[in-house]
């Protein structure tokens, strides 16, 4: 009776703690960011990283930390999965803000989780703990509306119609454009993962404010073109924007894997 209870509340609070805040990518979209980011590790990384996680890929494990919200002893880190930049800022104007930056946010819990994991001493249960969640954030801020306002909950105030839906700005980029393609996560990566050594250089020594700047700027263009209460035309707004969901994903995937191989490789 007590199980059947605490099962009980915990569905209960995954649904209060739903609309709050959606699932960055929701789960396909960070098994692709996952995946991708596996086929740019290293040997030795790859290595370190699987005596960490044991038999859980990064694919699998990047959801590790939406599902874990389900559980109240983690309700901790919720603001670890977003930032909210409540304005269209200039690349100096980010940065000045994210050097004063005190918040409990995606950026100061990168920059932990960085610090964290390069310890010798830490213990095994932090390790895999902090590994998930650094997984996880680096795909969260690469969906754009991650970076959104805080008057509308990263796009979850915007309520639009997605065919014949009823759902949000914020779920349509977590889930609804990923899951329009109709692929598996394998089969999503396959179709593209393709980038050149350069393109990954570039975009790997970008730093974690450059990757906030770029999601920004793309989260104020989709909050121009959508008011709440719209209908979207899905087939044209898919046609419009899946080309930045693919390229989103894409650095996710590349830049987790520059960041795992600094780490581990």
């Amino acid at each position: 009776m007590k199980t059947n209870f605490f099962k009980k509340l915990l569905i209960g609070i995954a649904i209060i703690y739903a609309p709050l805040q959606s699932w960055a990518w929701g789960a396909e979209g960070h098994r692709v960011a996952g995946q991708i980011a596996d086929s740019y590790l290293t040997p030795k990384a790859r290595k370190a990283i699987q005596a960490i996680l044991g038999n859980e890929s990064i694919a699998i494990t990047s959801n590790w930390a939406d599902f874990i919200k389900s559980d109240p002893n983690y309700n901790y880190l919720y603001n670890w999965h977003f930032i909210d930049l409540d304005k269209a800022y200039t690349y100096p104007e980010l940065q000045t803000y994210l050097d004063h930056d005190t918040n409990v946010d995606a950026y100061t819990k990168l920059q932990f989780l960085i610090g964290e994991l390069k310890k010798n001493d830490l213990s095994k249960e932090n390790k895999l703990l902090y590994l998930r969640m650094l997984i996880h954030i680096v795909e969260d801020v690469h969906q754009p509306l991650h970076t959104g306002h805080t008057d509308d909950k990263g796009g979850n105030d915007i309520k639009v119609t997605w065919f014949n839906n009823q759902t949000n700005l914020h779920s349509v980029w977590d889930s609804q454009l990923i899951e329009f393609q109709q692929l598996s996560y394998t089969e999503y990566t396959a179709a593209i993962n393709h980038t050149t050594a350069a393109e990954r250089a570039e975009w790997q020594k970008a730093p974690i404010s450059e990757w906030l700047f770029e999601s920004n700027q793309i989260a104020e263009k989709l909050y121009s073109e959508v008011k709440s209460g719209d209908t979207l035309n899905a087939y044209k707004y898919n046609f419009n924007h899946i080309d930045i969901v693919n390229q989103q994903l894409l650095k996710a995937g590349v830049r987790l894997a520059g960041v795992l191989n600094q780490l581990f490789g």
